[in-house]
């Protein structure tokens, strides 16, 4: 096995926890409306849950509004429900055919803890990307004691490794980052 080859086998592992924190991200409401803070709401639907999405048509009224227009009349009371039951602190308001979201103004003092809580979790993404460093890093050495790996190839595999590690926290910070942004200009 190759310092590639070990490099390769966390690159996609680094991927999943970008990934992820992109997600855990935009749950983050943050004054501003956002169709991905709800499209994924399970809605019980006559004895089925299906994502929201899939039951309505959902857009944005204003930077603070979302309406959801459900495609049959019938689903509206249990979309109602599930937008309820989500804690999304939102309280639904039935329009005739359509269900209208809106998004408060937020305070400095919610304002501030948002930042906490993206702080956190960039920390912990970053976090994971050590983890698979070390893990990585731990595999290498072990190739180059039992001689699978040459010492040249042992701090190339090092530098790599650490370009690999800098490209997914920059990768973090950058996305966290996006997202304070949004937090203090709303």
């Amino acid at each position: 096995m190759t310092y590639k080859e070990i490099i390769g086998k966390i690159k996609p592992e680094l991927e999943k926890t970008f990934h992820f924190l992109e997600e855990e991200l935009q749950k983050i409401k943050t004054g501003r409306a956002s169709i991905s803070l709800i499209e994924n709401i399970q809605v019980d639907c006559f004895g089925q849950k299906c994502p929201l999405k899939q039951l309505s048509t959902i857009s944005l009224a204003t930077t603070r509004q979302i309406i959801v227009q459900p495609w049959d009349r019938s689903y509206i009371e249990p979309i109602e429900k599930s937008i309820e039951r989500a804690g999304l602190g939102i309280n639904p308001v039935v329009d005739k055919d359509t269900i209208r979201l809106s998004f408060p103004q937020l305070t400095e003092d919610y304002r501030r803890d948002l930042l906490r809580v993206i702080s956190g979790k960039m920390e912990d993404a970053k976090k994971t990307v050590r983890h698979w460093r070390e893990e990585a890093w731990r595999e290498i050495q072990e190739k180059f004691k039992e001689k699978e790996i040459r010492e040249d190839d042992k701090f190339r595999g090092k530098d790599e490794l650490q370009d690999l590690v800098d490209e997914y926290n920059k990768k973090i910070e950058e996305v966290a980052d996006r997202k304070k942004k949004e937090v203090t200009t709303v």
